[in-house]
């Protein structure tokens, strides 16, 4: 079975990334599909065979509505601008879209080889299993499931489902994903495929700010997520980084009552310590090893704050 597929990519402004994304798209390894672009502003250069649909400064999620209406594909492909696929991308993902429960198929987003050390290092962060632990085959290539909560940078939907929800209808982001996956699995009761194949190269934000910005605002939505869109967000996995900061702070003063706190204390401390080494060494590279490290010690403190922010937070800002 043949679908015809609209790759959607929302950007600011056509960068070099974005024109990477758009070459490597058009590059692709599929019979019928055709190229949209949403960019703040128009623009002065040429796209030959791409469609330009200039937005205004909004984000992502309207960007994909947008896109989404002009869309003359069965299918619809987000890709966001900093990333690009593999060749085969749309060859192995529409492969799963014969079976008429499967509503959406995703992949994982990989660091790519091109990328800074200190990019490299963002991603050995996200694709450790301290850093990331059950949901690090979002950033390297594990084995074939089932998932209810994906992000949209590599997120290949059919456009009924997306139109019969209304498309994303907020603008939270990041965390629009999240509101679309419980809708799919939760209310239409459909299946989303991740599959390994269903590849793309995603570039990193450096080490060490770049990086702890964005963990910041996903830890915030995430946060405001657990105790609004419980289904998916309400997790034990997403509260650990805010159990470790606030143990590792009350344990300061509470390991001053008594030795045995204050030995089970630093017991506790040193094996989190020897753990998040044992998961930096997985990079098998001694610069980057170090980097990754550290990284995740800080990517532990700045989500279990943000998380907590989030949670105590009345009205998320959109």
């Amino acid at each position: 079975m043949s679908f015809r597929v609209s790759v959607t990519i929302p950007c600011k402004q056509i960068n070099g990334y974005a024109r990477e994304c758009i070459e490597q798209c058009q590059a692709l390894d599929y019979p019928d599909f055709e190229i949209l672009v949403s960019p703040d502003s128009e623009i002065n250069t040429s796209l030959p065979g791409v469609k330009i649909l200039p937005s205004g400064a909004v984000g992502p999620a309207e960007k994909r509505d947008l896109m989404a209406i002009h869309a003359s594909g069965e299918l619809l492909a987000f890709i966001d601008d900093d990333a690009y696929p593999v060749r085969t991308w749309l060859k192995e993902a529409v492969k799963h879209f014969e079976q008429q429960r499967v509503a959406a198929v995703v992949g994982p987003a990989v660091t790519p080889g091109s990328d800074s050390l200190l990019q490299k290092a963002s991603g050995g962060v996200y694709a450790s299993f301290m850093g990331s632990g059950t949901n690090r085959f979002r950033y390297i290539p594990m084995g074939q499931r089932t998932v209810d909560d994906y992000p949209s940078c590599n997120f290949i939907i059919r456009k009924s489902v997306f139109e019969q929800l209304g498309g994303f209808s907020t603008s939270y982001w990041p965390g629009e994903d999240t509101k679309l996956c419980m809708e799919v699995t939760n209310e239409l009761h459909k299946s989303i495929v991740y599959d390994p194949k269903v590849l793309v190269y995603h570039r990193r934000r450096k080490l060490f700010l770049p990086h702890l910005r964005q963990v910041w605002s996903y830890a915030v939505h995430r946060g405001y997520f657990a105790k609004r869109f419980g289904r998916t967000s309400l997790r034990i996995s997403y509260f650990l980084p805010s159990l470790f900061v606030l143990g590792a702070v009350s344990g300061i003063g509470l390991s001053f009552l008594h030795p045995a706190v204050k030995l089970a204390y630093v017991s506790a401390i040193a094996l989190y310590a020897a753990m998040v080494l044992i998961s930096s060494l997985e990079q098998r590279n001694i610069k980057i090893a170090p980097l990754v490290y550290l990284g995740t010690v800080l990517t532990h403190v700045t989500y279990g704050i943000g998380f907590i922010k989030g949670m105590l937070t009345r009205d998320l800002k959109k």
